[in-house]
């Protein structure tokens, strides 16, 4: 991985922490993207304290935001000349619905759209890559899940996990459709399904019932080391160099739902996404 660029979202915990130092020690250089600067800080130090040597910098951006995903973007064109490895790892979990600022709800607006619109912003620097590759954090919650077009926000029929399974879906729909729309044959996009990760995602944002339930659950999880392990395989092997459009699980592709194959909704999915991110041309 050395003379590589990484960018991986949600770094400051969990898998995408386990994900950033994994990378590190491999000798990429290392962007982690964090909400504010004070959590940057305290991952860069994290991660140095096992690996002293790792190449790291970092990107802010609170990715419920579009507009702050557009500035951090800017910011990181700017600085670097190429990114190879996107991995839109930043993930959440809400229990009581509420609106982003842009009047999205939460999941959907940081599990789905934050990635959607992250990966078109940095499509410039990825393709200044010889291997540039996208690996979106999905979830074998997208078997459960389902795509509400007539209410993505679940206004009138919000449940956590159902807001949550249907972001989840929506990744695997991405990463397809995004594979069948992309018009430079180079650009690599990847599914993947970590697994149950002992990781606090149950446990912010969470009604107390909520969190305890989270806490019995997570006891047999693996932990974000083994979690990430699927997402670093994708960054770096040249096995998978070109394998585009598919899930991923323990290092292997693996069948996704029946929803996450349909065309039609790929491309209701893609057209409504682009909308809410006021796209007129992806690519």
């Amino acid at each position: 991985m050395k003379n590589k660029i990484c960018l991986v979202t949600g770094a400051n915990t969990g898998i995408g922490l386990a994900t950033a130092k994994a990378l590190g020690e491999m000798g990429a250089r290392v962007v982690v993207s964090c909400r504010s600067e004070e959590k940057a800080r305290e991952t860069l130090d994290a991660i140095r304290r096992e690996f002293p040597h790792a190449d790291l910098d970092y990107a802010l951006a609170d990715l419920s935001s579009q507009q702050e995903i557009r500035n951090m973007a800017a910011r990181l064109k700017k600085k670097y000349a190429k990114l190879d490895v996107l991995i839109n790892n930043a993930g959440a979990w809400f229990s009581t619905f509420s609106r982003t600022p842009d009047g999205f709800e939460r999941q959907w607006a940081i599990n789905h759209l934050a990635p959607f619109l992250l990966t078109h912003c940095l499509l410039p620097l990825l393709l200044q890559s010889d291997d540039p590759r996208i690996i979106t954090v999905s979830s074998d919650s997208h078997f459960h899940g389902k795509l509400h077009f007539d209410d993505v926000n679940l206004r009138q029929n919000y449940h956590g996990l159902r807001a949550y399974a249907q972001s989840k879906l929506a990744n695997v729909l991405f990463t397809r459709e995004f594979d069948r729309r992309k018009t430079h044959p180079k650009l690599s996009s990847y599914a993947v399904q970590p697994g149950l990760v002992k990781t606090d995602i149950g446990l912010k944002h969470t009604l107390s019932w909520h969190g305890f339930a989270w806490k019995i659950r997570r006891l047999t999880g693996k932990s974000p080391e083994k979690g990430a392990e699927t997402s670093i395989y994708l960054a770096q092997s040249p096995e998978v160099k070109g394998i585009s459009g598919a899930y991923w699980d323990n290092c292997r592709q693996k069948n996704p739902s029946k929803k996450a194959l349909s065309p039609l909704d790929a491309s209701r999915l893609w057209e409504l996404s682009e909308e809410m991110c006021g796209i007129t041309s992806y690519f």
